[in-house]
C-alpha cells in the first residue's frame, strides 16, 4: 500500500463517520419535530373529543344549552327526587348570587319553577353568564330546562338586582338508582367579552 493510500484511508473513515452522525442527528431532529406536531394536533383535538365523550357518557354534568320541550310523558308519582340548588360566583365576579331555596322535591315529569337572585355589587354596569352543571353527571341528560336564565347573558346596572327564572322537570326515564341530584350554577362576569 502506498503512503498516499494510507493517508487517504483515515480521512475517508472520518468523513464517513461524520456523514453517519449527521444523518442520525437529522433523523432525530425530524422525529422530535414530528412528535411536537403530533402533540399539538392531539391537544387541539382533545377538547372536541372530550366533549363528544362526555355527551355520550353523560360524565361531565353538562346540561343542554337550549330549552327542552314541555314534558309529554306524564308524571311518575311513585318516585320523589330531591333537587338541590347550589350557586357560586367565579373569582373576581362582583355579584351576589343565590337560589331562592336550597332544594325542592319533585316527581319525575312534574314541572317546577324556581328563581335565583342576583345583584350587581360592582358599582358599574356589568354582564354575567351562568354556567350550569348537574351531579351526578349521569343525571344531566334527564334534567330538562324549559326556561333558564343560563340560556342568555344577564346585563345588570350598577347596584341593581334581579330574580331570574328557572322552569324545569326531571325526565321520567331518570334511572331508578338516582334519588337525588344537584343543580349547580357558576356565575361569570363577562362584561369585557360582551
Amino acid at each position: 500500500m502506498s503512503t498516499e493510500q494510507q493517508q487517504n484511508e483515515p480521512q475517508t473513515e472520518t468523513a464517513d463517520a461524520n456523514t453517519d452522525h449527521q444523518k442520525k442527528v437529522k433523523k432525530s431532529v425530524g422525529k422530535l419535530v414530528l412528535t411536537v406536531f403530533a402533540m399539538f394536533a392531539f391537544g387541539f383535538a382533545l377538547v372536541p373529543l372530550y366533549d363528544v365523550f362526555c355527551d355520550i357518557t353523560g360524565l361531565n354534568g353538562k346540561t343542554a344549552s337550549t330549552a327542552a320541550e314541555v314534558n309529554d310523558n306524564g308524571i311518575d308519582t311513585s318516585r320523589t327526587i330531591k333537587v338541590q340548588f347550589l350557586s357560586r360566583t367565579a373569582q373576581g365576579a362582583p355579584w351576589k348570587f343565590e337560589p331562592e331555596m336550597n332544594f325542592i322535591e319533585v316527581h319525575p315529569g312534574e314541572m317546577k319553577f324556581v328563581k335565583f337572585y342576583a345583584k350587581n355589587q360592582s358599582g358599574r354596569y356589568a354582564v354575567a353568564q351562568a354556567v350550569p352543571s348537574v351531579s351526578p353527571g349521569q343525571a344531566a341528560n334527564y334534567f330538562q330546562k324549559i326556561e333558564c336564565f343560563c340560556f342568555n347573558q344577564q346585563p345588570l346596572e350598577a347596584d341593581n338586582d334581579v330574580w331570574m327564572p328557572l322552569q324545569f322537570y326531571v325526565d321520567v326515564d331518570l334511572p331508578d338508582h338516582i334519588e337525588e341530584l344537584t343543580l349547580s350554577y357558576t356565575l361569570y362576569d363577562i362584561t369585557d367579552n360582551s
